[in-house]
C-alpha cells in the first residue's frame, strides 16, 4: 500500500509537469505525438487523432513529445514546434515548471484549510534565553530576520540550519500593539551544548478561504526560498553526497513518515487522513523541486531549453539545430551519468 501512494505521488507531480507542455502546445495548434507518464517500455497506450497516450513501466518522468522537436518534420508541417512563433514555443517550454507552481498552490489551500499554518509569531520565549534577553515577548511577530522579510516561522528554522548557529541574528519584530523594534539575539547554549534563540512557534487553525489562499501563496513561497536555498548549498560544496536524495531516497523518507503517522495515530480513520495530508505536503515539497530544477539553464532540461529560445529572440534568428541538439545530447548524458550517481547514493544510503 505504501508503495502505491509514493508511486502516486510522482506520478501527480509528474503528470501535472507534463500535462503543462502539453495543454499549451494544444492550445498554439502544436502537434503533440506522444503524451508519456513514466518511462521505460509501455504497459498501456492508446492513440487519439494524431496523439499517443501511454503509460510505461518505470514510474518515474515522463514526456510530452511535438513533432518537429528533432528538426525531422519541421520543412513540411505547419503545426510542428520549430515552425510556431518564438513566444509560443517559450510558453509551452516555460509550462512544465508553471504548472508545477500551480499545482503546489492548489495543494497548499487545501493543506493549510486542514492543518493550518505557521505565522512567523512567537508563542513561546524560554527565560534567561538570548531571546529573553533581547526583550522578545510571547505574540510578537517576526517582520525581518538579518534584513529578510519573512512570514513563516520554518523560515528562523530555515535560516538556523545554513548559517553560523552562534552568529547574532538581527530582527526587527512587531508587538501585538503594532508596535514595533529592532533587537540583536545572540544564540546561547542549551544543556546538551547546542546553540539556541530560545523561541518557539506553532501552528494555528484557518479562519476560512481568504487565509488559506493569503498562506498558500507564502507556502509557496517558503519552499521556492528552501529549494534556492538548498541548491546554493550543494554548488557551494556545503552538503556532502549523503545529504544529496534521489527517488529512492526520497520514497524511503515517505515511506519512513507514513508508518511513523500510522503508528501515533489512535484509528484507521484517523491513519488515513493524516497519511493523506502528509502525501499532500510531500507532493507539495516535490512539485516545487521539480518546477525550479526544470528552469535552471541546463542542457535537456526546460531551463536550458528556454536559453536557447532567450538567445534566439535577442540574435533575431535561430539557433542550427544540430548544434542545439548536440548540446542537448551532451547535457542529456551528463544528466543521465548525475541521476545514475545519485542512484546509487540512494541504495547505500537506504540499504547500507
Amino acid at each position: 500500500m505504501n508503495i502505491i501512494l509514493i508511486i502516486l505521488v510522482f506520478g501527480v507531480i509528474v503528470f501535472f509537469h507534463e500535462f503543462g507542455h502539453f495543454i499549451v502546445a494544444k492550445m498554439n495548434h502544436i502537434t503533440v505525438t506522444e503524451f508519456s507518464i513514466g518511462m521505460g517500455p509501455a504497459i498501456f497506450s492508446t492513440k487519439k487523432k494524431e496523439t499517443k497516450y501511454s503509460i510505461r513501466i518505470l514510474p518515474l518522468g515522463g514526456y510530452c513529445l511535438m513533432a518537429g522537436e528533432d528538426g525531422d518534420e519541421e520543412a513540411e508541417d505547419e503545426n510542428a514546434f520549430g515552425n510556431k512563433p518564438l513566444l509560443a514555443r517559450i510558453l509551452v517550454i516555460a509550462a512544465g515548471p508553471i504548472f508545477n507552481f500551480i499545482l503546489a498552490f492548489i495543494f497548499s489551500i487545501i493543506l493549510i484549510h486542514f492543518t493550518g499554518c505557521d505565522p512567523a509569531v512567537i508563542t513561546y520565549v524560554e527565560e534567561g534565553s538570548g531571546a529573553d534577553l533581547a526583550e522578545i515577548e510571547e505574540g510578537d511577530a517576526i517582520l525581518e530576520l538579518n534584513g529578510n522579510k519573512i512570514y513563516n516561522y520554518r523560515e528562523l528554522l530555515l535560516a538556523r540550519q545554513i548559517e553560523d548557529p552562534k552568529a547574532d541574528m538581527t530582527f526587527l519584530m512587531q508587538r501585538e500593539n503594532g508596535e514595533t523594534y529592532r533587537t540583536v539575539v545572540t544564540p546561547m547554549p542549551d544543556e546538551k551544548g547546542v546553540y539556541v534563540l530560545g523561541v518557539k512557534g506553532g501552528y494555528i487553525p484557518s479562519e476560512g478561504i481568504g487565509m488559506d489562499i493569503k498562506y498558500a501563496g507564502l507556502e509557496l513561497r517558503y519552499w521556492v526560498k528552501a529549494t534556492v536555498t538548498s541548491l546554493k548549498l550543494i554548488f557551494t560544496g556545503h552538503v556532502t553526497g549523503d545529504d544529496v536524495m534521489g527517488p529512492v531516497g526520497v520514497g524511503s523518507q515517505m515511506n519512513n513518515i507514513i508508518e511513523e503517522v500510522k503508528a501515533e495515530s489512535s484509528s484507521t480513520k484517523e491513519a488515513v487522513i493524516n497519511v493523506l495530508l502528509n502525501m499532500l505536503n510531500w507532493c507539495i515539497l516535490l512539485s516545487v523541486n521539480l518546477g525550479i530544477m526544470n528552469l535552471l539553464p541546463i542542457p535537456a532540461l526546460d531551463g536550458g531549453r528556454l536559453l536557447f529560445l532567450f538567445i534566439e529572440a535577442i540574435r533575431r534568428r535561430k539557433i542550427p539545430q544540430e548544434k542545439e541538439a548536440l548540446v542537448n545530447l551532451v547535457g542529456f548524458v551528463i544528466l543521465i551519468g548525475i541521476m545514475v550517481v545519485v542512484f546509487f547514493n540512494d541504495i547505500k544510503n537506504v540499504f547500507f
